[in-house]
């Protein structure tokens, strides 16, 4: 099934609109990689159609939040799957994630500069309002392409495709009999990530940054796949590889963050053409600056913490 041959739907909302069950599947450590597939994917599926309306209206960004999360952890969860169904429906997601992930950066974007500028002097708060006004306008279109997208018959194909690998997904080369091992499903997205940072120059770029923070959220939804099927020892050690992978993602994210910040703010500030909001834009360039090398300064200790734990658990 390719992204031109998924189903066609009138529009669905709700778990039974797909043919969900009341409640989520459930797997636990004596049930088959299989199952666990297919349970983590209805349970974000479930997540998927519960943000959905809070998405769409902008009331609260969380939805977005976590909404784009869940996306982004069925595509981690799909990489194990076995067919051309699976490969298409993780095509189709990563469209999701960037129809999402416009809107996401902006609320990101604008929250955290109100939070910069409110530190500001009186005279400032004028030409910083100003400022967040120009970017205020930019997530509301990006919010009206968000919006087409999940009002599209293309989303809507896509969740009864999800639905349908919620109840029918199989692992690729594991056999029906098979438990899902953490050793085994961490091997592959830690030693991505350590072959990574070893590539790292001294001075790594912004680029290369962000790609070593991608390689560790992979880790980290590794992780979060294999803890249902761990015993209790091994579940408390995942538990804990979970929390240092996602340290790493802060402060990696606090990196990224800093260096869009500074790029939108010098674009949007070049092309309003109004001295005071100039003005403003270099003291948030500045903050941005000083944040992006704070980042950079404990980001090494953040990757050894994940590194410890990761490397005897695979090991």
């Amino acid at each position: 099934m390719s992204a031109e041959t998924l189903p066609a739907a009138a529009e669905v909302r709700s778990p039974a609109d797909l043919g969900l069950g009341d409640e989520p599947r459930r797997a636990g450590p004596q049930d088959t990689s299989q199952a666990h597939l297919r349970a983590k994917l209805d349970a974000e599926l479930r997540v998927l159609l519960a943000t959905e309306a809070g998405t769409r209206s902008g009331r609260d960004p969380e939805d977005l939040h976590q909404m784009r999360v869940a996306v982004r952890r069925m595509r981690s969860v799909l990489r194990v799957a076995e067919g051309r169904d699976a490969e298409t429906v993780r095509a189709e997601l990563k469209w999701l994630g960037t129809a999402l992930g416009e809107v996401r950066d902006y609320d990101v974007l604008i929250a955290h500069l109100r939070d910069v500028v409110d530190r500001f002097d009186d005279q400032d708060r004028e030409p910083a309002a100003l400022l967040i006004a120009l970017f205020d306008a930019e997530r509301a279109e990006a919010r009206r392409r968000m919006n087409q997208a999940l009002g599209s018959s293309r989303y809507d194909s896509l969740l009864i495709a999800i639905a349908e690998l919620s109840r029918d997904a199989e692992v690729r080369s594991t056999p029906e009999t098979s438990r899902l091992d953490a050793a085994q499903a961490l091997r592959k997205p830690y030693r991505k990530l350590t072959k990574a940072a070893k590539r790292l120059p001294e001075i790594p770029s912004d680029a290369e940054l962000h790609a070593l923070r991608i390689r560790g959220k992979r880790l980290r939804y590794a992780a979060e796949m294999a803890t249902p099927a761990a015993g209790k020892k091994q579940a408390k050690r995942l538990g804990s590889l979970v929390k240092a992978a996602k340290k790493l993602q802060d402060v990696l994210g606090d990196h990224q963050d800093a260096v869009v910040a500074a790029a939108r703010v010098r674009a949007v500030a070049a092309l309003s053409g109004a001295p005071p909001v100039d003005f403003v834009a270099g003291r948030v360039v500045e903050h941005e600056t000083c944040r992006r090398t704070e980042a950079r300064s404990v980001w090494p200790d953040a990757l050894a913490a994940v590194s410890a734990l990761a490397s005897r658990m695979v090991a």
